[in-house]
């Protein structure tokens, strides 16, 4: 096992500088690359259909293999999972920035998500494992607060580089920052895996169909893949029952709240990661903004999250985690019922900035019980695996609702997203506040009402749920 370390040293310095950078990389490609896509489209002559594969083919990846390698990071050491991880988003993400024809793009970012999926577990399970036990809930807080911060003025930075040299930067923006954690990581220490190697090879393969059919099928408007997509689902299902080492312990689902805050999870952050998209689409396509103007559009929002988010903690610990989770949610949902109506000829502050706080302050309410009732829904030997399963649900919700938007818009054969927009924004944004309203019942409805200290701080806003890791 790796000798740990104080949060108070070099070393200690250079596993929070590692771990923030792999976040970092994953962040990029995952959600930075929304401000890009007119660009994109554009450059390479990319249709609707095309663009929409670029941004999920990423999600679709990283959602179905996540949980397989948490177990391959289990057995091979974090550190050694990490390092992989990086390399493989290293070749893809310059692979992207060189593709001459959104095929080779789409080809890439699939492995990406690859990349980005041996990322996600490992470089937050890396910094917990090696940390001082007494250091743990700090060094959490301070890899929250500069992801955060990234992820806040990312999409600014990028849209930057879209306006001011190629939407190839964005991704070439990953190779110095993959190349400082290599470095860092290069002199931690290694160590190996505590547990038996368990590839649930059956399981992460119909996990990737049946995403993959289903996000098909959406993107398409066409029915027969979702409907095989969804039967890959069920067969996973049946599998994963009868699987020695599961890839998805279906145990964890007998709790009435477990599966109620997991499916609030999902429609929750799906309903984020399709209006993230939808204001960025706006700001560019009819509101008159460039890439970098609509990357900065939603930072308010950030701020007012990490305003709000500790308060929320305090909050949770005195009255239980489902009504600030319910009102969290329900003040996303309003946030959403706002922005439905921005139009162009309207200033910033009349048609952005509003929604932007009230998404901020429902966020901040809302994600801290999420997290603590998530990790109070199950036994203290299962909270590894419920954190990563919720992480997983939010991020399973997103590549979903983002592959609808398209039918939300009723794009149809439309070329790109421009006339769309004008006749179904309305209409897509409240939808996806009805979404959310559905988030916040479910809530409402089955989440108890459990005091709970929170005992690790939520990672960044839009980018997922739960992935507390304990040990």
């Amino acid at each position: 096992m790796t000798a740990q370390v104080a949060l108070r040293s070099r070393g200690g310095a250079a596993l929070v500088a590692a771990t923030v950078l792999a976040s970092m990389v994953g962040f990029v490609d995952a959600y930075m690359i929304n401000v890009a896509v007119p660009a994109i489209g554009e450059s390479l002559g990319a249709g609707v259909s095309e663009l929409q594969w670029v941004l999920t083919g990423y999600l679709i990846t990283v959602a179905s293999l996540l949980l397989l390698a948490g177990a391959l990071a289990d057995h091979f050491g974090f550190k050694r999972v990490l390092i992989a991880g990086l390399l493989v988003m290293l070749v893809a993400s310059v692979a992207c920035a060189a593709a001459p024809n959104p095929g080779v793009l789409i080809a890439a970012r699939l492995v990406q998500g690859a990349g980005g999926a041996l990322v996600v577990p490992s470089s937050l399970a890396l910094l917990n494992g090696s940390l001082r036990r007494q250091d743990r809930a700090r060094g959490i807080g301070v890899w929250a607060g500069l992801s955060t911060l990234g992820t806040t003025l990312g999409p600014y930075g990028g849209g930057w580089l879209v306006d001011h040299a190629s939407w190839r930067w964005m991704f070439l923006v990953n190779v110095p920052l993959i190349l400082l954690a290599l470095l860092v990581l290069w002199r931690l220490p290694s160590a190996p895996g505590s547990r038996p190697l368990s590839v649930d090879v059956a399981g992460a393969l119909l996990a990737v169909v049946g995403l993959s059919g289903v996000i098909f099928g959406l993107t398409e408007s066409r029915w027969l893949p979702v409907l095989l997509g969804l039967a890959a689902l069920v067969a996973l299902v049946v599998i994963e029952r009868r699987v020695r080492r599961p890839m998805l312990r279906l145990s964890l689902f007998r709790s009435r709240p477990f599966d109620a805050i997991n499916a609030a999870t999902a429609l929750f952050y799906g309903a984020i990661a399709a209006a993230s998209y939808l204001v960025v689409l706006l700001c560019q396509l009819r509101l008159g903004y460039g890439a970098a103007g609509s990357g900065a559009a939603l930072i308010p929002e950030s701020v007012v999250f990490l305003v709000v988010s500790p308060l929320a903690g305090a909050l949770v610990a005195r009255i239980g985690t489902r009504w600030p989770m319910a009102a969290g949610i329900l003040l996303v949902a309003l946030a959403f019922a706002w922005l439905s109506a921005a139009r162009p000829g309207q200033s910033y502050g009349e048609a952005i900035l509003p929604g932007a706080l009230l998404w901020g302050l429902g966020l901040g309410l809302a994600v801290a019980p999420l997290t603590a009732g998530v990790l109070a829904a199950v036994g203290d030997s299962d909270l590894g695996e419920a954190s990563a399963i919720n992480d997983a649900a939010s991020r399973v919700g997103g590549v979903v609702l983002i592959a609808l938007v398209p039918l939300l818009l009723g794009v149809g054969g439309a070329e790109d997203f421009t006339a769309p927009l004008a006749a179904r924004y309305q209409p897509a944004m409240l939808v996806l506040a009805g979404v959310t309203v559905a988030a916040a019942v479910l809530t409402a409805v089955f989440v108890p009402s459990r005091r709970v200290t929170v005992a690790h701080p939520p990672p960044s806003p839009r980018t997922h749920a739960c992935a507390v890791p304990t040990s």
